[in-house]
């Protein structure tokens, strides 16, 4: 059996000694708790710093516990989320012609916390803070593909028809999530509105947790060839920016 990664039980001994010190904490003195080299203590801080999980004041060097523990079980608030996201988003919307939209897991279900109108002037209602099924939307079926902790089990869901494209099986939807974790896009083809297809990626934090879905939408002739796959285009533009969007969300954890 495999012992202890010693890495992993000397940071979780950092985060405990700032926890329960009740005090900010100098690099000395937890080197000094831990018996280990200064050197040694101050690439794990500086680590967990970068993670969020700890804050270094800038005028007195000393480290107490970051922001990031406290959102340890909550995830990521919604509307700090969509401020972080919304101006790729904007611009995401403005080079591909498409909807755009951020989702997150809640419950049965996935949230959108912004949504960008597509910019060509045409009849659109506002889906901000409305929730969409899982199994029938892009988004929601990137979440199923990418974040399966924070989502429901598939044979928990209420596979319900919205389209004659809807997938109402366990089976057939397992098989587009294995494929949407193949190519790292997950698509929908006028499964939730008729006509209206889209696709999504997943957005992640430091150490590649997926927390939310960036997708585009629009009519499925334009977002789909002839063999139903998303178009080249399309896809490498909704891609760099859920790539751009994930190192930020990284940077601030």
């Amino acid at each position: 059996m495999p012992g202890a990664i010693q890495s992993i039980e000397r940071a979780a001994a950092v985060l405990r000694l700032l926890g329960g010190a009740g005090r900010p904490l100098a690099l000395a003195e937890l080197a000094a708790a831990l018996d280990l080299p200064r050197p040694t203590v101050h690439g794990i801080v500086r680590t967990l710093r970068e993670e969020g999980l700890v804050e270094q004041d800038s005028s007195t060097s000393l480290y107490s516990p970051g922001p990031g523990l406290r959102r340890l079980g909550d995830g990521w608030d919604r509307h700090d989320l969509r401020s972080r996201a919304m101006n790729w988003a904007d611009a995401l919307a403005g080079s591909s012609g498409c909807a755009v939209y951020l989702g997150v897991p809640a419950g049965r279900a996935v949230s959108l916390v912004h949504h960008v109108f597509r910019p060509d002037g045409s009849p659109q209602r506002l889906r901000t803070n409305t929730e969409q099924p899982l199994h029938a939307t892009a988004w929601g079926k990137c979440l199923l593909a990418f974040a399966p902790v924070a989502t429901p089990a598939l044979r928990d869901l209420e596979l319900h028809r919205y389209t004659r494209r809807t997938t109402t099986t366990v089976t057939a939807l397992e098989t587009q999530l294995a494929g949407a974790r193949r190519r790292g896009c997950a698509t929908d083809v006028g499964e939730f509105e008729a006509g209206v297809g889209g696709a999504a990626v997943p957005l992640r934090t430091g150490g590649g947790l997926a927390v939310a879905a960036l997708g585009i939408a629009g009519p499925v002739e334009e977002l789909f060839g002839a063999g139903g796959e998303p178009r080249p285009r399309l896809v490498e533009q909704l891609t760099a920016a859920g790539r751009e969007i994930s190192a930020f969300l990284g940077a601030a954890r």
